[in-house]
């Protein structure tokens, strides 16, 4: 315990003097040598970060650097780069296909009644309605809807982070709520299970609504629907 006081002693010894010869104080030296130890703090690095976890560790260095640029931040991509390695930021791209259909059930399947027949003479006639999905910041959300073949106009619609068998109801009754629709109304859709359900099913005979689902294979959404061009 001796020895290493006396160890430390002949360093401050040493610096005191040191300070002394240099004409410069042992405060200030003691300040320089804090600095020193202290990393310095990179404000872009700081930037690049909090851009990187808005994007949900999606972007890579391309983007970052519009989203930079955009912040008035002069970068180029080569930097953006070197920063991202040094911070380990790599990007996670999530599966952009999210399956909405489930047709390997064993409910009953109604028939095709509609027969691609999309273009009725009048409105509340005959429905189409399916599932789609949106990403969003917070991940997956489905979209359930409902739309009047006359019109093209969307006259239901739910979402929610799961594509149960409510979420589709939903739909319907906000479309029975808006149109009030006379028994025989066709209402077409995929053979996914949340159609076949018996909840749902019960749903349409209680409106005197008539199902009408497409054949195996058949993308009649295509054809009918506008956001079949999202998947």
């Amino acid at each position: 315990m001796i020895y290493k006081i006396v160890d430390q002693w002949q360093q401050k010894a040493a610096v005191t003097q040191a300070c002394r010869v240099l004409d410069v104080s042992c405060s200030g030296y003691y300040a320089a040598m804090k600095r020193v130890k202290t990393p310095t703090v990179c404000t872009t690095s700081v930037h690049l970060k909090a851009a990187f976890n808005a994007s949900q560790r999606s972007y890579g260095s391309r983007r970052l650097v519009s989203t930079l640029q955009g912040q008035n931040i002069k970068i180029g991509r080569y930097k953006v780069r070197r920063l991202m390695r040094e911070a380990d930021l790599k990007p996670v791209w999530k599966k952009k296909f999210v399956n909405t259909t489930d047709s390997n059930h064993n409910l009953p399947v109604a028939e095709n009644l509609l027969n691609r027949q999309f273009n009725p003479a009048m409105p509340n006639q005959a429905c189409t309605s399916d599932i789609t999905y949106i990403h969003t910041r917070t991940g997956w959300l489905y979209l359930a809807v409902v739309m009047d073949l006359y019109s093209r106009k969307i006259i239901g619609w739910a979402m929610n982070s799961t594509m149960h068998t409510e979420l589709v109801s939903r739909a319907l009754l906000m479309a029975i709520g808006q149109r009030q629709p006379a028994p025989g109304l066709i209402l077409h859709s995929d053979r996914g299970s949340q159609y076949a359900s018996h909840a749902y099913q019960r749903l349409l005979k209680q409106h005197g609504i008539i199902c009408s689902m497409s054949r195996k294979g058949n993308c009649w959404e295509r054809e009918a629907c506008p956001w079949g061009a999202m998947r």
